[in-house]
């Protein structure tokens, strides 16, 4: 709906000038169609907003695309919070102050009990206290290069710590988990705007933060119902996330270094995969959060500050389906309809695209559709090892391609599926009379 509707509309109406941008885009522009030149608003030195550049110069623009996935990203969260009061607030309620009694127990939790040690609370606080001494270190030392003061690592902890729980329960009861992304960016940009680095950093810690511990929780979890010792658990998820964090910054920094224009689209050759969807969209959000500001986006200094009717649109929007689960107790499968996830289908958005979605709607219709209704012994047994494979098979085959052919410069055969336009000429180019963009036919 989203994409094929109310996108479309939008851009033929030419809400927010959004003909003079390209219709699918995560880059920011100015008023005249332009890739948005940053260095005039940001001054070289600090590294922070340039007021008087940006007064001289032109506001931020976003694609229709990015304005309304924004939107969507205000009211993921607000009907998260809905959602979880509405029909969980009263079992969590119930379950807490059980569990605070230490009378809440299901029978695997009594098995552990009987047979294993549990983890002493004190590892944890240890490593809460280690962790946090070295975020603030990070943050106040080495010259404050992050921006970020200690009470902004603080509050991001603060806010991982408060959200935990019912971004939680939405990701056990659908395998889905809205992010604080925009949240993180949206409070640490009011409150201490101008710094793109403490920007990104706030996010960091706050978002990132909150995502580990929900996948923490999900393998102790797992390890729970396989009846692995907690102890054992905890050390294993410890070292793993060591020996990981290590390797992972090891790779990125040798990619960094190794593979000449990485991450610019315009000077890798034909084929390149080397192009960051991600990490533009990562960038982009740094303009628009960090050096701009939400004031100048979406408050009342700002294009866009309608957008911010959706953080009422998603707090309202679970409450008639709780009202008609209410009203109909029999019908069971209107408590199933989770409006944060319905909204939260656009999670994706950017980087993916229509034809992102698009493929995987096929592929889940027919193995949760036609599989499910025609075979269901064999959806039963193998659908969701199915999954995990399709996973792991596109991590294997990328390690792979890499170091087969990528490593030598053999991007694959020149075919429409490599081409980064999606052979969509509004996907780059705007469509408003006059407007002159390197590469952009100019309409009359």
């Amino acid at each position: 709906m989203i994409l094929y509707i109310i996108i479309p509309i939008s851009y033929w109406t030419n809400s927010y000038n959004a003909k003079r941008f390209p219709i699918f885009s995560s880059h920011v522009f100015d008023a005249n169609g332009k890739p948005y030149d940053v260095s005039t608003v940001l001054n070289e030195t600090t590294f922070e907003f340039n007021r008087a550049g940006y007064d001289g110069y032109s506001k931020v623009n976003l694609s229709i695309f990015f304005v309304y996935t924004y939107g969507l990203s205000f009211a993921i969260l607000a009907a998260t919070l809905t959602h979880v009061a509405l029909f969980h607030g009263r079992e969590i309620w119930y379950q807490t102050k059980e569990t605070l009694k230490d009378k809440y127990a299901d029978v695997h939790t009594r098995i552990m009990k009987r047979n294993y040690e549990a983890v002493p609370q004190w590892w944890f606080h240890i490593i809460l206290i280690v962790v946090t001494g070295l975020a603030l270190l990070t943050c106040e030392g080495f010259g404050r290069q992050l921006q970020l003061p200690y009470w902004g690592v603080l509050l991001a902890i603060g806010l991982a710590f408060i959200f935990t729980l019912p971004i939680g329960v939405i990701t056990a009861t659908t395998n889905q988990q809205p992010g604080l992304n925009v949240i993180t960016e949206l409070i640490i940009g009011y409150m201490y705007p101008g710094r793109p680095l403490a920007n990104i950093t706030f996010k960091t810690y706050g978002y990132i933060s909150m995502s580990q511990a929900i996948m923490f929780l999900s393998d102790f979890k797992l390890g729970h119902y396989m009846k692995i010792p907690p102890k054992s658990m905890f050390v294993v998820q410890l070292v793993g996330t060591v020996i990981a964090s290590s390797v992972y910054f090891g790779t990125a920094w040798w990619l960094l270094t190794s593979v000449e224009n990485i991450c610019n689209p315009s000077r890798l050759p034909e084929g390149s995969p080397w192009t960051c969807p991600g990490d533009d969209v990562f960038y982009n959000a740094s303009i628009i959060w960090g050096v701009v500001g939400p004031m100048r986006m979406f408050g009342r200094l700002g294009l866009y500050s309608k957008m911010n009717y959706f953080f009422l649109i998603g707090l309202l929007a679970p409450v008639p389906v709780w009202i008609l689960s209410r009203m109909f107790p029999e019908k069971k499968w209107i408590k199933l309809i989770n409006v944060p996830i319905i909204i939260g289908g656009t999670g994706g958005m950017p980087s993916a695209r229509a034809v992102n979605y698009m493929c995987w709607f096929a592929v889940g219709i027919f193995f949760n559709f036609v599989v499910y209704k025609r075979y269901r012994g064999w959806w039963v047994r193998h659908n969701y090892i199915l999954s995990a494979g399709l996973d792991a098979g596109v991590a294997f085959l990328a390690i792979l391609l890499y170091f087969t052919l990528q490593i030598k410069d053999i991007n694959g055969p020149t075919w429409w599926g490599l081409e980064l336009s999606d052979h969509c000429p509004l996907a780059t180019c705007p469509t408003a009379p006059g407007f002159q963009v390197e590469g952009c036919p100019v309409f009359h």
